[in-house]
């Protein structure tokens, strides 16, 4: 097993549990590439589960998966044990701390994961599909967008109506995990119902200036049509009369009269 191939088992866990809490025993995490697991536990795709209630008893080549107890044990700790129910020259087996510690990852552990990877801003806000969770606003060359985690039998990245599976974007290097950026970019930018709400900023201001600008010719034409049927009157009349017009859109008689002429 190769580290790339212990984090796409890992996720394979969790996308099978539809982003539920899978547990990984200390155990089977030795079998693991030390590199690995150092990785996934520095990158906070690893954290400290409780102690395992139930594990595989080591009495004896049955291997049965029994539950543990537990008995305070002075200064040491509590002492866990296994009752073996199975055979007549067995009664209690020792069970060590080690063989029950596990270790647990989850979608928002892995959504965390993605965000310190590609150094986006967690979002707070709740996903319009109950299907995803929300990461944060990823950014291409051309527009920015929500980019969301659905764990669905696999976990895959979502951005608009683009989804990528989560396993053909991850890696290992220098003993370090990390999502492709480059691929994430061209996701973000291949989107073809992008939401409006994660549009650039700068098409956000250009949209503005648009608005703006027609609502200002709004007046400018109001304005003309005032001068014609009332020639005489001053621009101050005019831009009061254009005030209780629904043209208005909440602006002052002041600010219509400076922009009603240019």
């Amino acid at each position: 097993m190769t580290p790339h191939d212990a984090l796409i088992e890992l996720l394979a866990r969790v996308g099978a549990r539809n982003g539920a809490e899978v547990l990984v025993s200390a155990e089977e995490l030795s079998q693991w590439p030390a590199a690995a697991v150092a990785a996934m536990k520095s990158q906070k795709l690893l954290a400290r589960a409780r102690p395992a209630v139930s594990v595989v008893c080591p009495g004896c080549e049955r291997e049965c998966v029994m539950p543990v107890h537990a008995v305070p044990a002075g200064p040491r700790g509590p002492a866990s044990f296994i009752v073996c129910d199975k055979r007549d020259d067995i009664n209690r087996v020792s069970v060590s701390a080690d063989r029950l510690m596990q270790w647990r990852c989850d979608a928002d552990a892995v959504c965390g994961f993605i965000a310190a990877s590609l150094g986006l801003r967690r979002s707070n806000q709740h996903p319009a599909d109950a299907g995803l969770m929300n990461i944060g606003i990823a950014s291409g060359g051309k527009r920015s967008q929500m980019l969301s985690l659905r764990a669905d039998g696999e976990l895959a990245l979502v951005a608009a109506n683009n989804a990528v599976p989560l396993a053909e974007l991850v890696g290992y290097r220098d003993g370090k995990y990390s999502v492709d950026g480059d691929m994430i970019r061209q996701v973000v930018d291949s989107v073809t119902t992008a939401d409006p709400r994660y549009t650039p900023s700068n098409a956000r201001r250009e949209a503005r200036k648009l608005a703006t600008q027609a609502l200002y010719e709004a007046w400018r034409k109001a304005y003309r049509d005032l001068k014609k049927q009332h020639r005489n009157m001053t621009g101050v009349w005019d831009s009061r009369r254009i005030e209780k017009m629904d043209i208005a859109n909440g602006r002052s008689a002041e600010t219509i009269r400076k922009h009603m002429k240019k």
